[in-house]
């Protein structure tokens, strides 16, 4: 069944690291009942973290870019600066310490996308960093039968908090201003 193909989770996962990267969780702990953790762990790795790779290349032609257009798409100047200021370096550890955990590492991405980070080596670190996070997910979605909506319930919940929260703050520097 395609649906629990290791080849279509792969791709999912490269999707994923490609765009937004929010649903690695969700399709990791669906995907633990099907396949080994480790298995997960290094081909679901190597996927997110080729799709990461295109997103920092994306992310640097955004920046780069001059064209007015590509301006909505780029973050403001003040979250670059902010970002720059409470990340100075994307080191290499820094950034596999990153995708270890759930915490976002958009941070460190916007970092390494705007001082020119080697895409190999971020992939590297991504890769390295995700292994050991995508293998504990596929670990409790192997002993713990999550069913589907529950998953897919607790994901769109994520993403209204996450989109409420935009609202307020937009709303809150209108009021300000």
């Amino acid at each position: 069944m395609t649906g629990q193909a290791l080849w279509f989770l792969c791709l999912l996962l490269f999707l994923d690291g490609a765009t937004f990267s929010f649903a690695s969780t969700v399709l990791l702990l669906h995907y633990g009942r099907y396949h080994p953790p480790v298995l997960l762990a290094v081909a679901g790795g190597a996927s997110s973290a080729l799709g990461s790779s295109i997103q920092l290349l994306l992310l640097r032609w955004i920046l780069g870019s001059g064209q007015p257009w590509m301006k909505r798409f780029a973050p403001s100047r003040e979250k670059l600066q902010a970002a720059l200021k409470s990340y100075p370096s994307a080191s290499f550890l820094a950034l596999v310490t990153a995708r270890a955990t759930p915490l976002p590492d958009a941070p460190l991405k916007l970092v390494a996308a705007t001082i020119g980070y080697p895409v190999h080596l971020y992939g590297l670190a991504t890769f390295l960093g995700s292994m050991p996070y995508f293998y504990a997910l596929a670990l409790i979605g192997s002993k713990v039968r999550i069913p589907l909506w529950v998953l897919l319930a607790a994901a769109g919940a994520v993403v209204v908090g996450v989109l409420i929260d935009r609202w307020r703050k937009r709303r809150a520097s209108r009021s300000s201003a």
